[in-house]
């Protein structure tokens, strides 16, 4: 008898989860096959495309949760070569403001720098200092209208400068190095290390506009970390004008009588492609709806070529839906997340594995991308849900960070930051209840709420938990011989793991005295 291997029990994604219908798998139910390999991790590609117009460094995705993304968090999404998504609980006008400041954002570009007047004395600046807390004592100087006039340096604030004026001890303008911010459009970063390397001595380089008011500056300092950090991590994901990428969430708004509100919807996505989005998001928890389908033909009706994220759904009939009413992008995923509790509260859902396989199916026949949202606790959840999705959305992985929304609170020593679900009462009440079907007015009354509170632990840096999320995602590709993400998706083999398989699979019979720096390999 021929002796059984164990490469004879993985199966291709068809093979597994149609063999294991009509069981539900999640992330921990199954394992990923090791297979020959010729890459090494830090050479694989992790570059995702979501639409012609769409294509990412990184496959991640922020949540477009009130707890998770605003402005801070798409602008280091999108530095770090990922994507926000802009929540949508905050007034229209707001979420044109957020949008506004991704887009016109500038890494080590400083757009509003903290500027003095003429008739100041220098004492007032050091007061000034002292009370702000500022790590810098150069200023520009600049009038009632913004025109630039000069330059304080550090040098003479100085305690025996206090009694003079500012106009007194400033460097005046015709010796003040500047650059017309129609210089920097192309490459400002490039731009200004060039500056910077022609003209040795030079710590500030001025951007002004053709009428001489100030527009912002550069310092030497970011400039050389920026150009240390990009020796080290992946390109920001940019479009073609090489501004940062940011995508916005919208609700499919109604009027009283039930029927869309079309004026509004068209009227606010129409400013959001002004100040540039890259992407809207009508985002729901039931996307396979009338009101999503409706909204969707609307927006692919009077936005052509403008990307159309949709959902959310968790079977390939939702899919075939979204995509014939002219989504892009689908997301996957009901009631997965960690302060989700739709599958409780209204007992509907299916485990994310086998709703990605699901649809996964639907997609390659209609030509549109996936996005796995919710479930993910650590980038062994992103590496199997990358075989059938193009990109990842997080939330509770990422609401922990310092770019996340939301003030850093102390108990018991430690420091944490609110988290809270879409679903939950509060949040419905800032705004979400047309996500899952509710007006404002029904909460207290009629609304069940589909999501809890809670608290995250602080974990520091978007930019350090991403490396070490995207580090187990290459890890994973560097297992199965994936150079890419579409050969992680043509390679991957699946096998199920029984209960005593999974406990096997983390840490266990030991006494933890470190784990990981980034709560990105745990699942708390």
């Amino acid at each position: 008898m021929k002796a059984p291997r164990i490469e004879d029990y993985y199966q291709s994604a068809d093979q597994f989860f149609q063999n294991n219908l009509p069981v539900g798998l999640t992330y921990d139910d199954i394992s990923l096959a090791t297979l020959y390999s010729d890459v090494l991790p830090r050479q694989t590609n992790l570059g995702t495309r979501l639409s012609e117009s769409l294509e990412l460094q990184i496959p991640i995705i922020s949540s477009d949760m009130d707890t998770v993304t605003e402005s801070k968090m798409a602008i280091k999404m999108a530095l770090n070569g990922g994507l926000g998504l802009i929540h949508y609980n905050m007034t229209d006008e707001k979420q044109v403001r957020e949008v506004a400041r991704v887009k016109n954002h500038i890494h080590g570009f400083i757009q509003e720098p903290i500027k003095v007047e003429p008739n100041q004395k220098i004492g007032e600046v050091m007061d000034r200092i002292a009370d702000r807390g500022y790590g810098f004592s150069t200023f520009p100087v600049v009038d009632d209208n913004n025109k630039l006039l000069g330059l304080l340096p550090g040098r003479v604030v100085k305690a025996r400068y206090a009694n003079r004026l500012v106009s007194e001890a400033m460097t005046p303008r015709d010796q003040v190095y500047t650059l017309n911010e129609k210089e920097i459009t192309k490459d400002p970063i490039k731009t200004a290390d060039k500056f910077f390397t022609d003209h040795l001595g030079i710590h500030k380089l001025l951007v002004v506009d053709d009428e001489d008011r100030l527009r912002g500056l550069f310092t030497l300092s970011d400039i050389e970390r920026i150009d240390a950090e990009s020796q080290q991590s992946v390109k920001p994901a940019r479009d073609s004008h090489f501004r940062l990428m940011c995508g916005a969430a919208i609700s499919a708004h109604r009027k009283p009588d039930g029927e869309l509100d079309r004026e509004r919807i068209i009227n606010h996505v129409g400013k959001l492609v002004d100040e540039g989005v890259d992407t809207i998001a009508v985002s729901t928890a039931h996307g396979f709806s009338k009101g999503v389908g409706d909204t969707i033909r609307m927006l692919r009706g009077e936005f052509a070529d403008l990307t159309l994220i949709a959902g959310n759904v968790t079977s390939a009939e939702g899919v075939e839906f979204l995509a014939d009413a002219g989504a892009n992008t689908i997301k996957i995923g009901q009631g997965p997340g960690s302060i989700c509790t739709t599958r409780i509260v209204a007992g509907v859902g299916i485990p994310q594995m086998t709703a990605l396989y699901c649809a996964s199916i639907a997609a390659r026949k209609k030509g549109v991308a996936i996005l796995a949202d919710g479930g993910i606790t650590k980038s062994g959840d992103m590496v199997k849900a990358l075989t059938l999705a193009n990109g990842v959305m997080c939330g509770s992985l990422l609401a922990g960070c310092n770019e996340a929304p939301g003030q850093i609170i102390e108990i018991n020593g430690k420091q944490y930051k609110q988290y809270r679900g879409m679903g939950s009462s509060a949040a419905m009440k800032d705004g979400s209840a047309s996500r899952y079907g509710h007006d404002r007015k029904d909460i207290a009354t009629k609304a069940a709420a589909e999501g809890i509170e809670a608290l995250k632990e602080s974990v520091g840096s978007l930019s350090g938990v991403l490396r070490e999320l995207v580090g187990g995602i290459q890890s994973g590709m560097g297992y199965l011989g994936a150079a890419d993400l579409a050969q992680l998706r043509e390679k991957a083999r699946y096998i199920r793991v029984s209960p005593a398989g999974q406990k096997e699979s983390a840490p266990h019979d030991v006494i933890t005295v470190k784990t990981s720096d980034s709560s990105a390999d745990s699942s708390k």
